[in-house]
């Protein structure tokens, strides 16, 4: 069995890393629940609503992490990216050092009943949220909210804040999408102040000041305020879209021109023949569904701001929660691929570093295909 001190913190690289995550947001591949804590450990919404029920996972640095070659014997597949859980010994002070886990490595079931006494896995509501954030491809506040909805956890609102850099990147076109479409449905005289709007539709508290829209939209407050989070979410992810473009133009020209080292073994090269343009056409056809789901928003959004007609825009807010989730799920997915991509292969690529092997190129790929073939990934587990 492997011992319990070899996933504690065990290097002052490590530390300083996760001093610099401490002081970011959470994004579609890090929830700093450390951060969250240390923000609102006073709000009553936050202690009597928390994401989990033992106080350290609350406070816990929650990663989609890109296994290392030394990490690997950990899992009994070849799976590539696994959910990092870092328990720090002190929220406040990371050089102090702490403990991490990966959810389902071997012997996960010891390590949850040694730094978090645990006992029954089976029976844990904490272990069931920790399962599901491993399942997804993301952990963007949307997504995760809508598949805590699913296994029926509501945790407080303060869980789910984007990250005050892509706040401000994405400011200025959602402010003008808000801005456009709420003018429509009040008129320029029925509320004024319209440029703060995209930071109030982004924000944790639904501002009263959107509730005029509200009562265009005949809608009751619970029903509001779903769809305002549905709506958010459409905002976020039309951005990361356009943002993902260029992104994944550049992975398609590496896969499809990147030549690693030779090799003589007849399974990884017909592997790598056959993979590299499957890959491909997967990512094409993933990024195209993504923009077809966008379509249909796209076109309430302009029935609402152009011809001002609300009626489209309601049922979408009403209705839209299954596209968000599909449309979150798939931009996942993209953004795993890229993040990953650029995690291995930007350094090998940038510094004309030695080609990698053809055996581990071909590792790359299969973590490509099990993200974008669930059956693909089952049968490598199997």
């Amino acid at each position: 069995m492997a011992r319990l001190a070899d996933s504690s913190f065990n290097s002052t690289r490590e530390l300083r890393n996760l001093a610099h995550l401490t002081h970011g947001g959470s994004s579609d591949r890090i929830l700093n629940l450390s951060r969250i804590y240390r923000q609102f450990r006073d709000d009553d919404d936050y202690k009597e609503n928390p994401l989990f029920e033992n106080s350290a996972l609350n406070r816990a640095i929650i990663i989609k992490h890109n296994l290392r070659v030394d990490e690997r014997h950990l899992f009994p597949s070849t799976r590539q990216t696994v959910t990092k859980v870092i328990l720090p010994f002190d929220p406040y002070d990371l050089s102090l050092g702490g403990r991490t886990l990966f959810v389902r490595q071997q012997h996960f079931e010891q390590l949850v009943k040694t730094y978090l006494s645990i006992e029954d896995l089976l029976k844990s509501r904490d272990i069931d949220i920790l399962r599901t954030l491993d399942s997804l491809p993301s952990l963007d506040p949307f997504l995760l909210r809508q598949h805590l909805l699913r296994i029926n956890v509501r945790p407080s609102p303060k869980y789910f804040q984007i990250s005050p850099d892509d706040l401000k990147s994405m400011g200025a076109f959602t402010a003008q999408e808000v801005e456009n479409l709420v003018m429509a449905a009040l008129g320029g005289e029925a509320m004024q102040g319209a440029a703060r709007l995209g930071k109030k539709i982004l924000s944790d508290d639904l501002d009263r000041e959107l509730w005029p829209l509200k009562e265009t939209l005949n809608m009751t407050d619970e029903q509001f305020s779903n769809g305002i989070t549905c709506w958010r979410g459409f905002l976020y992810y039309k951005w990361a879209y356009v943002r993902l473009q260029d992104q994944i133009r550049e992975v398609m020209a590496g896969l499809s021109g990147y030549k690693p080292v030779a090799t003589h073994d007849d399974v990884v090269r017909n592997y790598l023949k056959r993979s590299r343009p499957r890959v491909a056409k997967a990512l094409v056809k993933t990024i195209q569904e993504s923009g077809k789901l966008l379509e249909r928003y796209d076109e309430v959004y302009q029935a609402m701001a152009v011809d001002r007609n609300p009626e489209p825009f309601r049922r979408f807010l009403m209705q839209g929660s299954t596209l968000f989730l599909q449309l979150g799920e798939k931009l996942g997915i993209l953004n795993h691929i890229v993040s990953f991509w650029n995690f291995r292969m930007a350094r090998v690529l940038a510094n004309n570093s030695r080609p990698l092997e053809s055996v581990e190129y071909a590792d790359i790929l299969v973590d490509f295909e099990a993200s974008l073939f669930p059956s693909f990934a089952h049968d490598q587990q199997g």
